[in-house]
């Protein structure tokens, strides 16, 4: 074997594999630098070592096919097939503060379309100001995810989108039958519905699958997805850097999809212990010790402009919430300076552009004569 060979099997043998412990994991794609992306001279001495350029836009890509995939069009529903119809009536309900106790609230409050889908704040306030104790995640991207909420309680948006009307806390309506009450009063909701589901007309479920239809189509595309799609100057050198950097350290053991997470739980803590744990996570559904500290991991399309971040919104940056993960989540401990600027950079390249035109603010059905008034109580 002549001795450039000799030393790039030498660097192929010592490469070693980093990736995230525990949890629902994937097969990890293999580290380290093929043959052609090692450049050695025959000009360089026995003791030195070998120069390794990055791996090249095309490699990079081909590894990423493993873990991602571009963002589709829409986030399809077997149970609940998108109409325009169903999308008019959703886009309404979506930012009608009618379907909260006091006339203050709507969906549209805590998850702001026009801010990336979130309000920034550490925990939302609902009615007469209450907070809870759960970040408002970001609404766009979402149907891509395999439940909803951090825990999981809800298996799908149009599920989730029951939750927050009749949460005290929240929308504070006090039953279904107090909500239905609101949009049989109005007559521009009752011509909607009878436009969207023809043979059901104003419930409950009805409701729900009308904004389901609605955030279904709130996608976020961007430069990944070009990249992903074959544009191999989509992404600059030093966010192709951070996509090998991310890949190599674990991270896609937990991040992967369409929407770069949002397609298991995993353990907050899962290598080193976390900080402190104010929140016992979705223990509070199976009540097993085992289950503790496991929440949904959160997709990370649009990550740059969704702080705060966590179940509990208590990191403020994005630079601290990834060094809290190389540090608590993979073996690989604490980012250098250098390497948390290029994951930074691959970060940025998941910001996508926000659909101006479908979520521009509708008008909304004027009261009738039987509307309920406003509740302060």
């Amino acid at each position: 074997m002549s001795r450039p060979h000799a030393r790039i099997a030498t660097l192929l043998t010592t490469c070693a594999l980093i990736a995230c412990g525990g949890g629902e994991k994937k097969d990890a794609a293999p580290t380290g630098a093929a043959a052609s992306d090692l450049v050695v001279s025959d000009a360089t001495p026995p003791a030195a070592s070998a120069t390794k350029k990055g791996p090249s836009a095309r490699t990079t890509l081909e590894k990423a096919k493993q873990y991602f995939a571009p963002l589709p069009e829409l986030a399809q529903s077997e149970s609940n097939p998108i109409t325009e119809e169903k999308i008019t009536l959703g886009r309404m309900l979506y930012h009608d503060t009618r379907l909260s106790k006091n006339h203050d609230i709507s969906c549209a409050s805590c998850h702001k379309l026009d801010n990336f889908g979130i309000d920034g704040e550490v925990t939302s306030p609902g009615h007469k100001t209450q907070r809870g104790d759960r970040n408002s995640p970001t609404v766009y991207n979402a149907g891509f995810h395999f439940v909803q909420f951090w825990d999981g309680r809800a298996a799908d948006l149009e599920e989730q989108a029951k939750g927050p009307i009749l949460n005290p806390v929240e929308m504070a309506m006090v039953d279904e039958a107090s909500v239905l009450t609101v949009l049989n009063s109005i007559p521009g909701y009752v011509e909607a519905f009878k436009a969207a589901f023809p043979e059901e007309g104003i419930t409950y479920d009805t409701m729900a699958k009308a904004i389901g239809a609605f955030e279904r189509k709130l996608v976020t595309p961007g430069p990944f997805d070009e990249f992903l799609a074959g544009n191999l100057e989509a992404l600059n050198d030093e966010q192709l850097a951070g996509l090998n950097l991310f890949m190599e350290v674990g991270c896609t053991q937990c991040h992967t999809g369409p929407a770069v997470g949002g397609t298991m739980y995993q353990k907050l803590g899962n290598v080193k212990p976390w900080p402190s744990y104010k929140d016992e996570g979705r223990s509070l559904i199976s009540g097993a010790e085992a289950d503790k500290y496991f929440f949904k991991v959160p997709g990370l399309r649009n990550v740059a402009k969704t702080a705060p971040y966590l179940h509990d919104g208590s990191v403020a940056t994005l630079e601290e919430m990834v060094q809290l993960m190389a540090e608590h989540q993979t073996t690989k401990g604490k980012l250098s300076d250098e390497e948390l600027k290029k994951m930074m950079a691959f970060l940025n390249a998941l910001t996508g552009e926000i659909p101006t035109d479908y979520i521009a603010m509708p008008e909304l059905p004027e009261n009738g004569p039987d509307t309920p008034a406003p509740d302060p109580a």
